[in-house]
């Protein structure tokens, strides 16, 4: 069994930053490949980024390439998921979530475990 527990979310400007991490606990964090989505009210629960074993492997939603990171640090068992340029449509709960291929994927249902979520609020 993993547990995730994310971190960072909060309020911010229109064009400011955050980061989000997810930490690990319990499993082999290394052979886990890591996704973040998002849920705004009323809407269904969105891929945003994905990473698989390496930070080489990583794959984004077309709205936040180029403003978003994804990475990991093994050692640490945590994913991180950079965030500049925030927009007002970011605002969502962000969740992390894991899955048992050291593979990224874009598709919730391919995800084993997930995180109780953070709140990013992004103000206009």
């Amino acid at each position: 069994q993993v547990q995730l527990v994310e971190s960072g979310g909060g309020l911010v400007q229109a064009g400011g930053s955050l980061r989000l991490s997810c930490a690990a606990i319990g499993g082999t964090f290394s052979t886990y490949g890591m996704g973040w989505f998002r849920q705004a009210p009323g809407a269904e629960r969105d891929f945003v980024a994905s990473i698989g074993w390496s930070d080489r492997l990583t794959v984004y939603a077309d709205s936040v390439k180029g403003r978003f990171t994804i990475s990991r640090d093994n050692a640490k068992k945590t994913v991180y998921l950079q965030m500049i340029s925030l927009k007002p449509e970011d605002t969502a709960v962000y969740y992390c979530a894991a899955r048992r291929s050291v593979y990224y994927n874009r598709d919730p249902h391919q995800y084993d475990y997930w995180g109780q979520g953070t709140q990013v609020t992004v103000s206009s």
